[in-house]
């Protein structure tokens, strides 16, 4: 039975009054009908009424668009013919974690590589003066389409989703929650492999080429051994969020992953060639450690500087973005310089579709009080047109926020976040013919009383209903879901709501549409074809010499001189510094509350590294630092006291020695992705989130006393969420205490010695607070101390230049729209306007 009908889900929402707006650039209309809100079990109904929305509305649509060129692992001749027939190769590989079997196609044709128990049989066909290997995977005896790597994806995957079960398919629906691969191929992958289909694994665990390589055959072998006569083999898609970027600290960790900027540093070069090189590199790699799908780039624009991913961006300006994105897609997607999928392919999944970065206050939509998205600028085209350079993507992945207009109504009409909008999947599936692989960002149909709800907007819906919907507006999978059993219940509700004449398509229809889809990709990468990795050749790849070279090029060529009084960074050489002292201060963290507890810890660490600064200075000083120890008596007689030390005092040494202090800070830390930024959780009041390391007060005129966005009441009034006259709470507070305490040390010698600031970023900071008393400002976006290091020292002249703006104050940043780049800059005494495309290099401003 249908839970509702659509007659009951009328009589509970009051009939649209739609306000139509032509999006020129996209052809996109934002639909606004009020608040309307589906709930639990007229979910149904309301689905059938957005019948015209769904992506495929017939048995025989696949999408009319024109697809991108993706030639596929096609055979050429390498030679003219010669009469001599050229064969393939087998090997047995028994070394990387699984016993496989290895061989290599002649004439170009692609590697194959299967498990030596799996029972897979190799057939063969001579195409002129080839022999080619295949494998039959499902057992037939006979070359079928689906097993043929000579045909187009899109036919092979066409050919295969009618032979899968539902229940297989469900499983090509589910993205796994983080994965580790320290503990080996565990019982509870095992069941996400053999009892719920599960083929798509988020490998979370860090990039050591010994460990994953192994993990990545032992389940790619299972899944080979999990085939039978009625359920064929599906290998299985390792995806990962980023995990590229260099950090805080050396170049590169000896065997790890070649470190490059983030993508806000690659965007600081101005040079599309570095996210390029990045992408093709990057790739490369994470074939090499059995990654075939990237959880990335993030495209969302930087137009809010309060935002804490913003070092997950490409920056504030759209065009610019959209060029680095379409070069990511490409760089990591395509055979380099060509439009070709190959061996080294990766599946790029932009994200995060609706544009997540213009929360109201600069908020976090992972937890319910950043739920909203907010436009009061006008900007959703702007933003939306980042997404639109980037559709040569293969994969695709829904945001977090509800979006609203600029007076707290849906841009689409429903107050639904992401995935569950209708009217922004219409966008995709319908407006833009985009026909990729749609998947929800992590953990939107969970329990809304559980930690991290993220489906905003469904606290009314079950879980079925939740994916219920999803599917209806064209989405494929779901991150963060390893049990298929809600998706089977889903299917059953389709299928009756369309038994009843409410869906337009049987289930089974719509059930193929994504396995068609999830398919095509697998396809494209080659992965029923080569799923294994020889170890040998993974360690030959990762971390290569090469490619830390280029990564630490690209790190260097990326920061950012913003002051430089007298040239204090000019052209040097190691010995310049081999005999000089610098100081460095000492600083500390104390920990937000958050999901995992009340906060309040402390952490200590110099503002540097000293493994750093010792490859550079002859002696290296920093702060006393004054402990008091307290005792902790024991509970009972048989136990010991705990001895509790507390750092209580910083204490800045002489610097009658010192030749140069260089000081490190952060940008300002309102609480993570993760955290409750612009939330106090313990007293439950909005605060402000602030890009200053002082204290800060949010009563200034541009702070708005009553919010747009906020639930809404019983009432029907909205929850204001206005921090008016709150305080911001900043963990690494102590670091402009460590600038300041530099300064006066320096002051109290009576001597000129240079003060250069060395910030590292996360987000833009109002510099006011560092400016006057920093002979020279350095600053690098997601890239070693090292290669900060190096500039601020004259190793190498400054390239990069500022992807998003400083602002001047926090009246400025109070000022701007969340949903566009409006943000007044911070102007220096020479005049020059710290925004977007500023950098200095040795000879002053750039470009």
């Amino acid at each position: 039975m249908v839970p509702s009908t659509l007659g009951a889900w009328l009589g509970e929402v009051a009939e649209p009054d739609p306000i139509e707006t032509e999006r020129s650039m996209m052809t996109t209309t934002i639909r606004r009908s009020g608040n309307a809100r589906i709930k639990g079990a007229a979910a149904i109904a309301a689905i059938a009424m957005l019948g015209g929305l769904l992506a495929g509305c017939s048995s025989d649509d696949n999408g009319d668009a024109e697809a991108t060129p993706t030639p596929e692992a096609t055979a050429t001749e390498e030679t003219p013919p010669t009469g001599e027939l050229a064969t393939f190769t087998r090997t047995d590989i028994s070394d990387s974690g699984a016993n496989f079997v290895l061989i290599e196609n002649p004439c170009g044709g692609p590697r194959l590589t299967f498990a030596a128990d799996s029972g897979i049989e190799v057939l063969t066909e001579v195409d002129g003066d080839c022999e080619f290997a295949f494998l039959d995977f499902n057992d037939s005896g006979s070359l079928d389409p689906a097993e043929d790597w000579r045909l187009p994806a899109r036919e092979r995957a066409e050919a295969l989703a009618p032979q899968l079960t539902i229940e297989q398919i469900a499983g090509l629906m589910l993205f796994s929650p983080h994965a580790q691969h320290g503990d080996g191929f565990t019982e509870e992958q095992q069941e996400w492999i053999s009892e719920n289909f599960m083929r798509n694994v988020l490998n979370s665990g860090p990039s050591d080429t010994n460990s994953i390589v192994p993990w990545v055959n032992a389940m790619q072998a299972y899944a080979q051994g999990a085939r039978n006569a009625d359920e064929p083999w599906i290998p299985v898609n390792f995806a990962s969020d980023p995990r590229s970027a260099a950090g805080a600290t050396l170049y590169n960790a000896p065997g790890a992953i070649s470190r490059w900027p983030s993508s806000t540093g690659l965007a600081a070069t101005f040079n599309i060639d570095w996210m390029t090189a990045f992408a093709e590199a990057a790739s490369a790699e994470y074939r090499a450690l059995g990654i075939t799908t990237a959880l990335s780039p993030q495209i969302d624009l930087a137009t809010d500087p309060r935002w804490a991913r913003v070092d997950d961006t490409m920056g504030e300006d759209a065009t610019w973005a959209g060029e680095l994105t379409a070069a990511y897609v490409r760089g990591f997607q395509y055979e380099p310089g060509t439009t070709e999928w190959g061996p080294n392919s990766v599946a790029t999944m932009i994200k995060h579709l609706g544009g997540d970065g213009a929360n109201e206050g600069g908020r976090i939509a992972h937890q319910p009080t950043g739920a909203y998205a907010v436009h009061p600028g006008g900007g959703f085209e702007t933003r939306m047109s980042v997404f639109y350079a980037g559709l040569e993507s293969a994969g695709m992945m829904s945001g977090f926020p509800i979006m609203l207009d600029g007076e707290g109504h849906p841009l689409f009409g429903y107050e639904l976040s992401g995935s569950f909008d209708p009217g922004l999947m219409n966008m995709l599936r319908n407006e833009w013919n985009w026909e990729g692989v749609l998947v929800t960002d992590w953990w939107v149909t969970r329990d809304h009383d559980t930690w991290m709800f993220t489906g905003h907007g469904t606290q009314d819906m079950t879980i079925p209903e939740r994916v219920l919907l999803q599917l209806f507006n064209g989405t494929d999978q779901f991150g963060g879901d390893s049990d298929m059993g809600p998706i089977n219940e889903a299917f059953d509700l389709w299928q009756a709501a369309y038994e009843a004449g409410e869906f337009p398509i049987d289930a089974e229809t719509r059930w193929q549409e994504t396995g068609v889809r999830v398919l095509d990709m697998y396809f494209k990468l080659g992965l029923f074809e080569n799923p294994f990795l020889v170890l040998e050749e993974s360690l030959a790849i990762v971390g290569s010499d090469d490619k830390q070279a280029m990564g630490n090029q690209a790190q260097l060529e990326s920061v950012i001189m913003l002051r430089n009084v007298d040239g204090t960074i000019s052209p040097s050489t190691l010995a310049d510094f081999a005999d000089l002292t610098v100081y460095v201060p000492w600083t500390k963290t104390v920990s937000h509350p958050g999901p995992w507890g009340a906060g309040g810890d402390v952490s200590n660490q110099m503002t540097l590294e000293m493994e750093i600064l010792e490859q550079f200075f002859a002696n290296v000083i920093t702060d006393e630092l004054v402990w008091e120890t307290t005792i902790v008596e024991a509970e009972d007689e048989d136990g010991e006291d705990e001895e509790i030390e507390t750092l209580v005092d910083i204490i800045a040494p002489d610097l009658s020695e010192v030749d140069i202090v260089l000081v490190g800070m952060r940008s300002p830390f309102n609480g993570g992705q993760f955290g409750f930024a612009g939330f106090d959780p313990i007293n439950e009041v909005y605060i402000p989130i602030s890009l200053q390391w002082g204290p800060y007060v949010a009563d200034g005129p541009y702070v708005r006393r009553t919010s747009i966005s906020g639930h809404l009441q019983a009432d029907g009034t909205r929850e204001n969420r206005s921090y008016f006259g709150n305080a911001a709470r900043i963990s690494n507070r102590a670091d402009i205490e460590a600038f300041d305490r530099a300064v006066a040390a320096v002051a109290a010698t009576g001597r000129d010695i240079p003060v250069i600031t060395i910030l590292q970023a996360q987000q833009p900071v109002v510099p006011t607070e560092i400016y006057e008393d920093s002979d020279a400002i350095v600053v690098g976006f997601g890239i070693s101390q090292q290669a900060l290091l190096e500039i601020a020292l004259g190793l190498h002249e400054p390239m990069g230049r500022l992807p998003i703006t400083f602002p001047a104050d926090m009246d400025a940043v109070e000022r701007q729209y969340e949903d566009v780049a409006d943000t007044d800059p911070f102007i220096d005494s020479h005049g020059n306007a710290w925004g977007f495309g500023f950098g200095l290099n040795f000879s002053g401003p750039i470009g």
